[in-house]
């Protein structure tokens, strides 16, 4: 029998359990740890709450819920806190695009949201975190680069059939693209969004989509459709890597569908290695 526990929204004054807590697993806590790090743990200065489980100031569990719903929790307590967060999320409603963390807090999160929150568009309940530590084990493709501001109608094409074909409708039936658009725009202006741009066309991209102290994470990868199998992915996700972990953070990471075969190859032989399994939930 789990016990029953109650989640709360935490304060500026959780930010110390907060960042305790996740650094129990940088690489697994990189989206929720960036956010905290700018942020602080405050409702109104990350623009959304933050739901903790824990005992006095001690915090077991958080989970972020705002345009993604992210659970993080330490391990052995994962199903008790799904428990306690998922009893606020019903209370709240669904408002977020896609529940996604580490899979033992995702998925026992999703067990219980199912009922009132399904049917999902989709599930992927094994996805590989991998991280790399350590200078990549290709050569690094040399005309991949930080895309510059005023490229940025140059890369959003690239961005949109990227985030189509990943995760399987367009960026632009919500808003008319207009939130899409400001997030490209912003990792361009952070230095975040990388490229291969030859002749006015992107061959190459991805972002560093998540950024902490102690790890950052790759999202975004693609390569122009009919450049594939020529190896552009390994060498521009190397030159990715290179640029992250001397001007980013010291560890890079990434995870991926386990379907994938020919990118999980790929990474492989850039130097990343299993750290963990993530899940999302796609509605």
């Amino acid at each position: 029998m789990l016990r029953s526990l109650s989640a709360r929204v935490l304060d500026e004054d959780d930010e110390p359990a907060v960042r305790s807590l996740l650094a129990t697993h940088p690489v697994a806590a990189c989206m929720l740890a960036g956010r905290v790090e700018t942020y602080g743990t405050a409702t109104s200065a990350l623009g959304a709450p933050l739901w903790g489980t824990g005992v006095g100031r001690r915090l077991d569990a958080v989970c972020l819920a705002g345009a993604n719903l992210i659970p993080f929790a330490r391990p052995g307590v994962e199903r008790e806190a799904a428990g306690a967060f998922a009893e606020r999320a019903r209370r709240a409603g669904r408002r977020c695009s896609t529940i996604v963390g580490p899979a033992e807090s995702v998925l026992p999160l999703w067990d219980l949201l199912a009922p009132s929150w399904g049917p999902a568009r989709e599930v992927r309940p094994r996805q590989p975190l991998l991280a790399i530590e350590g200078p990549p084990t290709v050569p690094a493709e040399p005309q991949v680069r930080p895309v510059r501001p005023d490229e940025l109608e140059t890369l959003l094409p690239a961005a949109i059939a990227m985030f189509t074909e990943e995760v399987g409708v367009s960026p632009l039936r919500v808003d008319g693209g207009a939130g899409y658009r400001a997030r490209v725009a912003e990792l361009v202006r952070a230095g975040q969004a990388l490229a291969w741009i030859q002749d006015g066309q992107v061959l190459f991209k991805a972002d560093v989509g998540a950024v902490s102290r102690a790890a950052c994470q790759v999202q975004g990868v693609w390569v122009a459709p009919h450049l594939r199998g020529q190896g552009i992915g390994q060498r521009g996700t190397a030159a990715v890597v290179e640029y992250a972990r001397t001007a980013i953070a010291p560890v890079v990471s990434l995870y991926v569908n386990d379907y994938n075969s020919p990118a999980r190859a790929a990474y492989a032989r850039v130097g990343f290695r299993p750290v963990g399994t993530y899940a999302s939930v796609l509605f």
